[in-house]
């Protein structure tokens, strides 16, 4: 294993004073205990710092002279402010707001620089002449070490190594039921001792609870909060769906109105019918060429709001899975002028604080509440998400509530650890990381489109046209590759990438593949992708002709609210009659349940929702292509695909939404 370096960066202008302090720090660092390996470099100019804060991932921390002077070419040798050290520290904090900064003062000078710097994120101040480096050492040593703190993953470590008999659950006891079975003893010896170990429950006091956290995932959500530039984090352990139901159900009550892309999560739709609420559907912007749905246009989104004022909250996907980010701070700015709460869901943008080429984040935009599946894009296993909350009038009896309402009282607590271990990576060498992750991303576009049979679709190419002025920006870790000059159908295509030559991709359309690079994406790997891509290309097969899927139908109307749809028996309905042709009686009437064709993920039908012709063509014909696709919410009656719809009788009992 590698040992960490923590570089810190001193700025001061005059070279002999810079000088001393660097010796006299790196003296102090060699001389006392350095367990994150830190040393001291300096520069003389802002320019200079900002550069290095730039190219260097490993600059944890930097030391700011109060006041930067450079020199006059003059025969007076006049000094001139090149640069104040609160401009200085914004434009540090604004590039990287994971280093730790501390300024340097003449004791004189105290309360006006303090003053000046106020409300800015400075973590502390030394007197300039007092040339105490053991001391200044100590305190920087001090705060990098709590910043790489894991205090949760760390009481788990403990209480593992501690070896204590388990007479509480989880019932296969620290891996002993399973440990020299003769039937599952392989199982323990492929997942591992330490996952058996680690596996504990609520039983154990000294790990904290997660439904009432008081000592170490306090301690760890606290210092993640701070990470992710949130007022509170909420670690979940059963991912984004459930982190956006618990937001639901906290903000609306039954009947209320939420705005919200068509186009989100289904657990969005899910958390609709849990919470009551009264959905104002908006349909995304769709890219029909490539079969990709954007977000949902400004016009459209400013237009919702001016038109429903009494929404209580407005839910938007940032970035979308093929990458695509609203422009967040005017959209949230006019919710925020109405009183709308403003939700993004983040699940594939987790990373995006750590380095500028991402942000604005929604927290940054002024989101209310963001949700990340740290999963998907940092280091934490499946499942694990966080709720972030910047909500100035947030109810923390109520969100509590609902999140225990949905959290398991026996969770994972390796999830939880990895939450914790995930934030220390993501504040300790995130930015590094992340400058890796954008060097390959454009390695790969660049080889990718080498190979001629293959296109990596650019923001231009993936714009819907209504949403093309709206100023969304890509995400480059997300590449969708136009496959449709190789010769393969998409399915032949995954399928010769997964048995000849061992890659797995995250998505596709009918045209294109989408790769997801992430943290974890190595320069060998995107050696690998190359080479196949470029062996399939030099197959020169002819383009086939590829099957595009249906245009999604457009929304119909809500009749019902989709809880009140829901829970109503319903009665099933074929979607075909005697003859095989649509069934005609299917058509206005009301669905109890949500249909959902993947791909693209988006819902056709939702409860409450009147069922149309065009719906039921739509349906029937995904039904009968060749592609495969899956149907969720379809109900089978043998062979015979059915909707389950409201009877007559239960209609009579409901209140109709006001069209």
């Amino acid at each position: 294993m590698h040992p960490p370096v923590s570089k810190i960066l001193v700025i001061n202008d005059e070279r002999l004073v810079l000088r001393e302090l660097i010796k006299g720090l790196n003296s102090a660092a060699r001389n006392l205990d350095n367990p994150c390996g830190i040393v001291f470099s300096g520069v003389t100019t802002a320019q200079e710092a900002l550069r290095a804060i730039d190219n260097d991932g490993d600059i944890q921390a930097v030391v700011v002279d109060d006041t930067l002077y450079t020199l006059n070419s003059d025969r007076n040798g006049s000094r001139t402010l090149q640069m104040s050290a609160l401009n200085l520290v914004q434009n540090i904090t604004r590039f990287r707001p994971e280093l730790n900064v501390y300024i340097l003062i003449a004791q004189e000078q105290e309360d006006q620089v303090v003053d000046a710097l106020f409300t800015e994120a400075v973590d502390g101040y030394f007197y300039r002449e007092e040339r105490d480096y053991r001391g200044m050492y100590r305190i920087l040593n001090a705060q990098i070490q709590e910043k790489a703190r894991t205090p949760f993953y760390d009481q788990l470590k403990t209480y593992v190594l501690m070896a204590k008999d388990a007479w509480h659950t989880p019932g296969h006891s620290s891996g002993d039921s399973l440990r020299g079975s003769p039937w599952v003893s392989d199982f323990h010896e492929f997942i591992g001792e330490h996952v058996f170990d680690a596996d504990l429950s609520v039983s154990v006091p000294m790990l904290d609870s997660l439904m009432e956290p008081k000592g170490v995932i306090a301690e760890a959500q606290t210092i993640a909060a701070k990470a992710f530039g949130a007022r509170r984090t909420f670690f979940a352990t059963n991912g984004t769906s459930t982190a956006n139901k618990v937001i639901f159900q906290t903000l609306l009550a039954p009947g209320e109105k939420l705005l919200l892309d068509r186009n989100c999560h289904k657990s969005v739709h899910h958390g609709v019918v849990l919470s009551g609420a009264h959905p104002i559907y908006l349909d995304a912007s769709v890219n029909r060429k490539y079969g990709v749905y954007g977000p949902v246009s400004k016009a459209t989104l400013l237009a919702a709001i001016a038109k429903h004022p009494d929404a209580q909250a407005l839910i938007l996907t940032s970035c979308t899975y093929d990458g695509l980010r609203y422009d967040l701070p005017p959209i949230i700015a006019a919710a925020h002028a109405k009183g709308i709460k403003v939700i993004i869901d983040e699940a594939w943008y987790g990373f995006a604080r750590f380095h500028p080429a991402f942000r604005p984040t929604a927290l940054d935009a002024g989101a209310d509440y963001a949700t990340q599946s740290t999963h998907k894009v940092l280091s934490a296993f499946s499942q694990a998400s966080m709720i972030h909350v910047n909500d100035p009038t947030f109810n923390e009896h109520l969100f509590r509530e609902n999140f225990n309402m949905h959290t398991s009282t026996s969770p994972q607590y390796t999830m939880i650890a990895s939450l914790d271990v995930a934030r220390k990576q993501a504040v300790m060498e995130g930015y590094k990381l992340l400058a890796r992750t954008l060097q390959l991303a454009k390695e790969v576009r660049t080889q990718i489109n080498a190979t001629e049979a293959f296109r990596v679709l650019e923001l231009d190419d993936l714009l819907p046209a209504e949403v093309s002025q709206d100023k969304i920006q890509l995400d480059p870790t997300k590449v969708t590759v136009d496959i449709s000059r190789c010769g393969y159908t998409v399915e032949e295509l995954q399928q010769e990438l997964f048995d000849r030559y061992n890659i797995q991709v995250e998505k596709s359309t009918f045209n294109t593949l989408t790769l997801l690079l992430t943290v974890g994406t190595t320069r060998s790997k995107v050696s690998r992708l190359y080479d196949a891509l470029m062996r399939i290309a030099r197959e020169g097969r002819a383009p086939r002709r590829l099957y595009q899927t249906p245009d999604l139908p457009a929304f119909s109307r809500l009749r019902y609210l989709p809880r009140d749809a829901f829970y109503c028996g319903g009665e099933p309905l074929p979607l075909v009659d005697e003859r095989d042709h649509v069934n005609r009686a299917l058509n206005g009437r009301v669905s109890a349940d949500q249909i959902v064709p993947y791909p693209p993920g988006i819902p056709v039908l939702v409860p409450g929702q009147v069922i149309t012709a065009e719906i039921m063509q739509y349906l029937l014909g995904l039904l009968r292509a060749q592609r495969r696709t899956e149907l969720h919410g379809i109900v089978y009656d043998g062979y015979l695909p059915c909707v389950r719809v409201l009877k007559a009788a239960e209609e009579q009992d409901l209140n109709r939404l006001r069209r």
